[in-house]
């Protein structure tokens, strides 16, 4: 948490900052690697121009007219945010002043990162799932290549990016598989389920702001500070022992690389 359609919502809630000019940089945690990076980070943004606000797999981008980049990883309780609260004020770790207003890093457990990358975006992801160039015969191409349980080939970001527990978890029971499955044990006809499954249900979750469990201030929130509402919706994930939705088989749960997975065995045999 937060995952592709927790990242996209704030992306998209941050939308009104494009254009807008850098007034200040202020940092208010100096283990955050842009304080390491930058002697100055507020001399060196200042009055640059947010040319976009974009989401690469679970990565916000920022493109500066300079031709860097301000790169934040969210992690398990990181929020960008354009308006705090009283109780998020004493963890915000940097503030961006724009001419137009102003974002906030907002990081409760500090696991969250923000780097400045003079060249533009440093990583090398996978495929984005919600792109065009996945499609089904890409995913078959993906699977085929490797014998790890599925669920836990679809962490992998090096493959596809954006997917994590909660969405791997909900597409694998929208797709009828079971996650301990091989990924190259998948037939056709899985295959084609599972990339239903996956975009359905990123595209869901986007279309209901991403999944909230909780209020407190380590809880992911959008832009704007409301909660999501997939958690709602949830069919496996956090459902241990509770009816399935479909068969009211009890829902499952293991542990798959330190990870947990939930699933039916009724729906996923």
């Amino acid at each position: 948490m937060p995952e592709l359609p927790e990242v996209e919502t704030i992306v998209r809630g941050l939308q009104p900052m494009v254009g807008s000019r850098i007034v200040r940089v202020a940092i208010l945690d100096s283990r955050l690697e842009i304080g390491r990076q930058l002697d100055d980070a507020d001399a060196d943004l200042r009055n640059q121009t947010v040319e976009s606000i974009t989401r690469r797999g679970k990565y916000i981008h920022v493109a500066l007219s300079g031709g860097g980049s301000i790169v934040v990883h969210l992690r398990m309780s990181g929020r960008l945010v354009s308006h705090c609260t009283e109780s998020d004020l004493p963890y915000v770790r940097l503030r961006l002043e724009l001419d137009r207003g102003m974002v906030s890093f907002v990081n409760p457990r500090r696991l969250g990162t923000v780097d400045f990358s003079p060249d533009g975006f440093p990583h090398t992801l996978g495929i984005d799932p919600l792109s065009p160039e996945f499609t089904p015969d890409r995913l078959a191409s993906l699977v085929q290549a490797s014998r790890m349980p599925i669920k836990q080939f679809l962490l992998d970001q090096q493959r596809i990016a954006g997917l994590g527990n909660i969405y791997s978890s909900e597409a694998l029971w929208r797709a009828r598989i079971d996650p301990r499955r091989s990924a190259n044990g998948l037939a056709k006809a899985d295959i084609r389920r599972l990339h239903r499954g996956i975009v359905g249900v990123l595209q869901e979750a986007i279309d209901h702001m991403g999944t909230s469990f909780g209020v407190s201030v380590s809880d992911y929130r959008n832009a704007e500070g409301a909660n999501g509402r997939f958690q709602e919706r949830l069919a496996v994930y956090g459902r241990q022992g509770e009816a399935c939705r479909v068969c009211e088989t009890p829902i499952s749960r293991c542990v798959q690389g330190g990870r947990s997975t939930y699933w039916c065995d009724g729906c996923q045999s």
